[in-house]
């Protein structure tokens, strides 16, 4: 029973003399791996490089770079910083690798963020000027949210914004350039036209996701507009609603602050106290008024001078060559009686080349609720 249980399992086991099959020689060939894909890199620009470079320092020694810089350079690579919210890590070892001569504490930080932005500024320039640095940095990134709707005409954004509720209209126009803003306001009917008036006034602080959601929502309705950027922070208030309304013609803004008057007397006395004015004039240095007037034509000067006070028509008067004072003084006795409506529309036209000069950073405007200087 031993035997043939013996000879069972050896005949189980190939014989390698007799069984095994007759297998050619082969020679030795070296392993050959399978091609591993590279991974496809993002294109960074410098300010976006450096800005990876700082999220990889300390924020001591990250300080002490970003110190070299100017402060609109800075505020530049605090955007790119709070905007790099994370980073693959093969970007990183790639950025590192090209600053390869930068020592780096051997942690490789793949975020970034507001606060990182605010920690490097506060390191590099104190708490207050690191706080006004991001404020304007988050004004500045305002806008970003519907720019896809500034390719679009005034009427295009209307018939996109009027089913939608006047919180969510005042919340897009409020983003936008007050120019335009002004254009696509005027398109609304006057109640509505109201209610949005009065939204943008009494706006607060919007969440970043809460405009994300209304610029994503608006994107899919209107994919022919544009495309969007990022949403971010933004600030409403009375501001934004005064640099519309001087924007807009002499109708819109009569009609907006009536309307205004009827609802909410204290608020739309806030906005007339705030808003720049024809008489406005008197109150900008001689050099500002010069390069206001050279741009005004004659005839709409003529016409908004019509029942001005006798310090604003002397502010223009001193502020013209003697030829041109003749040439508008000749245009006020030539032009006889007008209506209200159309001095107003030239006002007008004054107030609104005033604020574009303001926004080219031309002329300086004093605001009444600025500090004074002292010297």
């Amino acid at each position: 029973m031993s035997e043939q249980n013996s000879g069972t399992a050896v005949a189980t086991l190939p014989d390698p003399d007799t069984e095994r099959p007759a297998e050619a020689p082969t020679a030795a060939v070296p392993a050959v791996r399978a091609p591993v894909a590279t991974p496809v890199l993002p294109r960074l620009t410098g300010m976006q490089k450096a800005a990876v470079i700082l999220m990889q320092l300390e924020t001591s020694r990250a300080a002490t770079v970003l110190q070299q810089f100017t402060e609109a350079e800075a505020q530049e690579l605090a955007a790119e910083i709070v905007n790099l919210r994370r980073v693959d890590v093969a970007v990183v070892e790639s950025v590192i690798n090209e600053f390869y001569d930068m020592t780096v504490d051997g942690r490789r930080r793949a975020h970034g963020g507001r606060d990182v932005a605010m920690g490097l500024l506060e390191a590099s320039f104190g708490t207050e000027r690191a706080s006004g640095v991001m404020d304007r940095l988050a004004s500045s990134m305002a806008g970003k949210s519907f720019e896809f709707l500034e390719r679009a005409e005034p009427s295009q954004i209307v018939s996109l914004l009027e089913h939608e509720l006047p919180q969510t209209i005042a919340l897009v126009l409020a983003h936008m350039r007050p120019q335009r803003a002004s254009a696509v306001i005027g398109g609304f009917p006057d109640q509505l036209r109201t209610d949005i008036a009065q939204c943008i006034a009494n706006m607060s602080r919007a969440t970043p996701e809460a405009i994300r959601i209304v610029a994503e929502t608006l994107k899919a309705r209107a994919t022919a507009v544009g495309a969007a950027r990022e949403a971010a922070d933004q600030i409403g208030g009375i501001q934004p609603l005064v640099d519309i309304i001087n924007r807009a013609d002499a109708a819109t803004e009569r009609a907006i602050l009536e309307a205004l008057d009827a609802r909410d007397p204290e608020l739309a006395e806030e906005v007339r106290s705030r808003m720049l004015t024809f008489a406005d004039l008197t109150k900008l240095e001689r050099r500002d008024v010069q390069l206001v007037l050279r741009g005004i034509d004659v005839g709409v000067l003529a016409l908004a001078m019509k029942g001005a006070s006798e310090t604003v028509l002397e502010t223009v008067r001193s502020n013209v060559s003697e030829r041109n004072r003749e040439i508008l003084d000749d245009e006020i006795a030539a032009s006889g009686p007008a209506r209200l409506s159309q001095v107003e529309e030239a006002r007008a036209t004054i107030v609104r080349a005033i604020r574009d000069l303001e926004a080219q950073g031309a002329i300086t405007i004093h605001h009444a609720d600025e500090e004074e200087y002292v010297y």
